[in-house]
């Protein structure tokens, strides 16, 4: 058994511990936010956070996030419905087209704003690698400097 926690709640897996933890999570725990794109950790439609830190959850097997805390798009708008600030910054901009990627899209730039709080267009262009097949980049890049703003850092 594998045991861990996701967005602030006990988990467990008892299944094959080779599992690709976004199976884990749409097939078993049903938080299905998390997308399945390409299955190769290429496209990150499948971005969630392990320990806040960004990963492709198709190429990650559960035995891996054992005793570690996941946060997937559910778990990260606060406990009281107060959405964070890459989201709002997505909802003011209307990055999505179709849609599919962004939960990912989202979780990566939370991740990269931790470490990027005021990146330049550069920055976004070289350190956000998730694909969008809408080809969204140009409000995803606004998104992002937005959310910048709104978390204060880019001021």
């Amino acid at each position: 058994m594998v045991s861990f926690k996701v967005n602030s709640e006990s988990a467990s897996f008892t299944g094959d511990s080779s599992t690709p933890l976004l199976w884990v999570l749409r097939d078993h725990l049903r938080l299905t936010g998390t997308k399945f794109g390409c299955g190769i950790g290429q496209c990150g439609a499948c971005t969630v956070h392990i320990d806040g830190r960004a990963q492709r959850s198709c190429i990650t097997p559960v035995a891996a996030v054992e005793g570690r805390s996941i946060t997937t798009i559910e778990g990260l708008a606060s406990s009281d419905g107060e959405l964070h600030p890459v989201q709002q910054a997505w909802l003011e901009i209307d990055v999505p087209q179709c849609g599919y990627c962004q939960a990912g899209q989202i979780m990566a730039t939370v991740d990269f704003l931790n470490t990027n709080p005021k990146p330049s267009d550069q920055d976004i262009d070289n350190g956000m690698t998730n694909l969008c097949r809408c080809g969204t980049y140009v409000r995803i890049r606004q998104a992002i400097h937005r959310a910048a703003e709104l978390t204060g850092a880019a001021k």
